[in-house]
């Protein structure tokens, strides 16, 4: 009972996180992966937080001093993580939107070339062509 609160607000915390996820699942295009090691992180989440004696003893096996120490070291690798996969993520969006810029101007390029070029064959050039020789009748007389 001595630890109630703080056990009671870092749950909340653990399960609005799944709740945000879990509102977000069909949304978002989360692969099969992301999603069950977002499950377990939750689930071992609120296992740690309900026995932190538990959690000791693992460091203990693992050769670390404490649990704290080595959720820390656990968190600085999933941060790490995070990093990696946003970076990888926004430098695929950017090839992608790269991708699209330059096919969207080269189409834009050729409507724009097949207006200029393309359509004044129908009667503009007829017209100025007429102009022309009108023109050079003048010039002879």
């Amino acid at each position: 009972m001595k630890y109630f609160w703080i056990q009671l607000l870092l749950i909340a915390g653990s399960l609005s996180m799944a709740l945000m996820f879990i509102r977000t699942w069909g949304q978002a295009k989360n692969r099969a992966w992301k999603r069950i090691a977002f499950s377990v992180f939750v689930v071992v989440n609120v296992y740690a937080v309900l026995r932190p004696g538990d959690v000791t003893w693992v460091a203990h096996q693992l050769g670390v001093g404490r649990g704290t120490d080595l959720v820390l070291y656990v968190m600085v690798l999933a941060m790490g993580f995070l990093t990696l996969n946003t970076f990888l993520r926004f430098r695929s969006l950017e090839k992608k939107i790269t991708d699209l810029a330059r096919t969207v101007a080269l189409s834009e390029g050729a409507r724009h070339n097949e207006e200029r070029l393309g359509g004044g064959t129908d009667g503009a050039d007829a017209k100025a062509g007429a102009d022309a020789g009108a023109d050079s009748e003048t010039v002879k007389a």
